[in-house]
């Protein structure tokens, strides 16, 4: 039988190999047959690039998200949201009823259908 612990601490063992190297690293000789010499530097982000790339991923994981299905058992006869009240108030008012709100998701609609939610999360990317 394998340990658990064992399998975890053998990745993380080779991750911190290929981080580090295996072994020591030698820098290049340059054309002059010399190793360069100095601290080494890191090329300048580009801010522009690093949001964009961030939104559009944000943008294929949140995507899913606001679609997904919230009622597993919408349009099957289990569905306890398929169940509506509907209240007729006097004086010719309009009747209120629990339809609008639980509709979308009976229906078999996600985050995206509510009636509030839906309109926000328009705010999020994707």
């Amino acid at each position: 039988m394998v340990s658990k612990k064992g399998g975890a601490g053998l990745a993380a063992a080779v991750g911190a190999v290929v981080l580090l190297g295996a072994g020591s690293a030698q820098a290049a000789p340059t054309a002059g047959g010399q190793a360069p010499t100095g601290p080494a530097s890191l090329a300048k982000t580009d801010v522009g690039q690093a949001l964009n790339g961030t939104t559009t991923g944000l943008g294929y994981g949140v995507a899913p998200i606001k679609s997904l299905r919230l009622d597993p058992w919408a349009n099957s006869s289990a569905d306890v949201l398929n169940n509506g009240a509907t209240i007729q108030p006097d004086q010719g008012l309009a009747p209120v009823g629990t339809g609008t709100l639980t509709g979308p998701l009976s229906a078999g609609g996600g985050v995206k259908d509510l009636p509030l939610a839906g309109g926000l999360s328009g705010v999020l990317p994707g």
